[in-house]
């Protein structure tokens, strides 16, 4: 009896893994397919739907050495910058609202909870004119600033410090330790499920940004993948095999990083209970 209520929960959740990961299957298998064969098989499904009668590698051929590699380049150097510098904001922040005691933490701590419930996309045309005139058109730093203040990792950052028991912080004081070396010394190491969640958000945040390059990038060199997966799209054609390509490929990444991370992310979020 117990290994039946065991069984089904496991079957239900391996079923719906399959069932999440079929487009992605299927875009992968459609990338090696002729182009007149991408849509074949689509309606009805059919085994040849998932199994291809033919194979080619024009498309994925065609993909690297057109402008994706270059995007894919970019998307990598500005996401790995962003993880780095915005893991350097966001933890200080964090470490600024709770373990400083100062007036008006409250209040600023609401505000950067309402910073992140804001969607991004709601005031990235205004924000990209504020780059603009400040000639960041074009480059990487208009394509990183925006993702290294991250309201949501700054909150789980916040409150995993709060369970860190504020007399450690009060005993390396009496030893002579300030406050960034308490920072640096104690918070940092004890927070490294937290540091590797927030470092995740950041990650996933800038990797999937699309309409921030687009607006704020529009030059080919700076394009990111998710920009240029879009321009396989054109006015009176559309280049499906490469399109799907480009989504696996774009794909890959993030998967391979939350499947190796993933239980520092969910300890990240299991310690995010604590109250000041």
């Amino acid at each position: 009896m117990r290994t039946g209520r065991v069984a089904l929960p496991l079957f239900v959740a391996v079923a719906t893994a399959a069932l999440a990961m079929l487009p992605l299957i299927w875009a992968a298998i459609s990338a090696l397919r002729p182009s007149e064969e991408i849509f074949r098989y689509l309606s009805p499904l059919t085994i040849s739907t998932f199994v291809p009668t033919e194979i080619t590698f024009n498309n994925i051929v065609a993909l690297w050495n057109g402008p994706f590699a270059r995007a894919m380049l970019n998307s990598a150097i500005v996401t790995a910058v962003t993880v780095v510098f915005g893991l350097v904001i966001c933890s200080m922040a964090a470490f600024a609202l709770s373990a400083l005691r100062y007036r008006g933490r409250g209040p600023i701590f609401a505000v950067m909870v309402v910073s992140f419930l804001i969607p991004f996309d709601s005031i990235a045309v205004p924000l990209a004119q504020v780059f603009r005139d400040l000639d960041l058109q074009n480059s990487y730093a208009g394509l990183i600033l925006p993702g290294i203040g991250n309201g949501l990792a700054v909150f789980l950052l916040r409150q995993f410090f709060l369970g860190i028991p504020r007399e450690l912080s009060e005993a390396a004081m009496v030893d002579g330790l300030g406050w960034f070396r308490i920072f640096t010394k104690i918070y940092l190491p004890l927070s490294r499920p937290a540091l590797i969640g927030a470092a995740l958000i950041l990650f996933v945040f800038q990797w999937q940004a699309y309409l921030w390059p687009l607006l704020i990038a529009p030059n080919p060199d700076y394009h990111v993948a998710s920009v240029a997966i879009a321009s396989f799209a054109g006015q009176y054609d559309v280049d499906y095999g490469q399109m799907f390509g480009g989504a696996v490929f774009t794909a890959l990444l993030p998967m391979a990083v939350l499947l190796v991370f993933q239980r520092y992310f969910i300890a990240s979020f299991a310690t995010t209970g604590s109250k000041d």
